[in-house]
C-alpha cells in the first residue's frame, strides 16, 4: 500500500542550508511550479497559525509524469537560485503527494483525488492562502509581496 506523506506537526528545530527568506524561498517554487504547468496553485501564509513552516505552496500535478516534473522543477529552481536542498521529500516513489520540506517552505504536489481528500486550505483554513491564477507569476502574489515588503521594513 503506498505511503502517503505525514503531515508536519513537531515544532521546527530543523535547520535551512541557506539564509535565504522563506517568502523568497516560496516564490521560487511558485515559479517552477507554474513553469511546469501545475494547477490549482495556492500560497498558504502559516506564519500565525503554525509552527509546521511560514509557508506552503500547494499545486496539482494532471499525470504522475507532471507531478514528477514539477517536483523536479522545484528542486532544480531552489538549488539553482538559492543553494537549498530540501530538509526532506517524500512522494516520488507513488506520486499522488509528493512533499517537499524546505523548513520554513513546505511544496505539496498532489494528484487531484489526493488533494481533494486532505484538503491542505481546509485543514488549514486559518492561514491566508492566495490562489495563483493562470497566466500569473509569483511577482503577482499580494501575500507574498507583503511577505517582502515586511521583511524590508523590519
Amino acid at each position: 500500500m503506498p505511503s502517503t506523506p505525514k503531515p508536519l506537526s513537531q515544532p521546527r528545530t530543523r535547520k535551512r542550508s541557506s539564509s535565504t527568506p522563506a517568502h523568497v524561498l516560496a516564490a521560487q517554487a511558485v515559479d517552477a511550479v507554474l513553469d511546469k504547468k501545475a494547477v490549482d496553485v495556492v500560497v498558504m501564509d502559516m506564519r500565525d497559525v503554525s509552527g509546521v513552516a511560514d509557508f506552503f505552496v500547494i499545486c496539482t500535478g494532471e499525470s504522475d509524469r507532471q507531478i514528477k516534473a514539477v517536483a523536479e522543477a522545484v528542486r532544480e529552481q531552489v538549488r539553482e537560485a538559492s543553494g537549498e536542498l530540501p530538509w526532506h521529500t517524500e512522494g516520488l516513489d507513488h506520486l499522488q503527494w509528493v512533499l517537499l520540506d524546505y523548513v520554513d517552505v513546505v511544496v505539496h504536489v498532489f494528484e487531484a483525488e489526493k488533494r481533494a481528500f486532505y484538503d491542505l486550505e481546509r485543514l488549514w483554513g486559518d492561514a491566508p492562502s492566495e490562489p495563483v491564477p493562470e497566466g500569473r507569476r509569483a511577482a503577482d502574489v499580494e501575500l507574498l509581496r507583503r511577505a517582502s515588503a515586511a521583511a524590508t521594513t523590519g
